[in-house]
């Protein structure tokens, strides 16, 4: 039933549209949306008697009734890293990354919406968690990618009877090709930075790590930062949870030092941050020039009293290094954090504070 879905609303200018029929973007500014959705701090919560797939959370969650899409996705195990930091294991998610947390949001929601076709952009996790939960729901699927992307990424997306297409340039003009065919009618654009509902879905990384921890959240949550979507969501799950007696923790943000628009905009106090060049970096996951949502990634980090690292390409090496010699192999981005509060940091950022980090993509991949 569609007409129970919550609407979109625009965060700038508060311009509101039915999800049934709304364009990708906010029609007046072109702005990502919002979703008009909070959830009753006095509904139940039981995530231990619901199913096995990140809709136990089902009473927090903004789409109402039966679902039918899911992996099993979720509920992720913590190990220790330190004596008061532990990692979140999201790269065990079904295809290895904790985009599974937002697509099978997104997949479900197109499921109800019965578009013709779903496209996406993306250059590697985000494509192939879509073409998968895609595949799942029975859903036509076309991925635009970079055209440098690499065979084994597009492999996987084709794998999943994704259509594949490669874009002359970089990661934005795969985005741009995306959103001219998301124009058309009929077309459901599986956006994981402009769709909220995508949001709504990584959220359920903090609900697990509050039903993980008994009921409470760490002192910090240290979260690696591109587009921010891992970020905001879990802003809004540290308020939701807020609103249910839950201490909030400060949000820590991580960014490579090549690629940090976010982290230059916080340190010089701004509300917008100002583009950088597109550089290299072993984080590429997080090499984000321009994130759409970046007013609102600062306003949530500073709202938690949290701030923003940055952090140099050795140390990603390194961390990655240490975290395989800990048994846990994963890629260059999901080691971001570790380099940022680990022992390779210049100083402890954490003072002391419980933190849990995200290791968020396999090393496999």
């Amino acid at each position: 039933m569609t007409h129970a879905l919550p609407g979109y609303v625009c965060p700038e200018d508060g311009t509101r549209a039915d999800v049934r029929t709304a364009p990708w973007c906010c029609p007046v500014c072109g702005s990502p949306w919002d979703l008009d959705f909070t959830p009753d701090p006095a509904s139940v919560l039981e995530p231990s008697a619901g199913p096995n797939s990140l809709w136990r959370y089902a009473a927090a969650l903004p789409l109402p009734g039966a679902f039918s899409v899911s992996l099993a996705e979720g509920h992720t195990p913590m190990v220790p890293l330190a004596e008061r930091v532990h990692a979140k294991l999201d790269f065990l998610m079904p295809t290895l990354s904790f985009k599974d947390r937002g697509a099978v949001m997104l997949a479900e929601l197109a499921r109800r919406l019965a578009p013709r076709r779903v496209v996406a952009d993306s250059s590697g996790n985000a494509g192939t968690a879509v073409a998968a939960y895609c595949a799942r729901a029975g859903l036509s699927c076309e991925v635009f990618v970079p055209e440098g992307t690499s065979e084994g990424k597009t492999d996987r997306m084709r794998a999943h009877g994704a259509a594949v297409r490669l874009v002359p340039g970089g990661r934005e003009a795969a985005a741009a090709a995306a959103r001219e065919a998301a124009d058309e009618a009929g077309v459901f654009y599986a956006s994981h930075v402009f769709n909220p509902y995508f949001l709504h879905g990584t959220k359920t990384y903090v609900y697990e790590v509050w039903e993980e921890l008994g009921g409470r959240l760490p002192e910090a949550l240290v979260v690696p930062v591109g587009n921010g979507t891992l970020l905001l969501g879990a802003s809004l799950a540290v308020e939701e949870l807020a609103r249910r007696g839950v201490r909030p923790p400060a949000l820590i943000a991580v960014q490579a030092e090549a690629v940090a628009p976010l982290a230059r905009a916080f340190a010089a106090g701004a509300e917008e941050a100002d583009p950088v060049p597109q550089l290299p970096t072993l984080a590429e996951g997080i090499a984000i020039p321009a994130p759409p949502r970046a007013r609102q990634i600062l306003a949530a980090v500073r709202k938690s009293g949290g701030t923003f690292l940055t952090v140099p390409e050795d140390h990603v090496r390194e961390a990655r290094r240490d975290l395989a010699r800990r048994g846990l192999f994963v890629e260059p981005t999901a080691a971001a954090c570790w380099a940022a509060v680990g022992p390779l940091a210049p100083d402890n950022p954490l003072q002391g504070r419980t933190a849990v980090l995200p290791l968020c993509g396999a090393g496999a991949k």
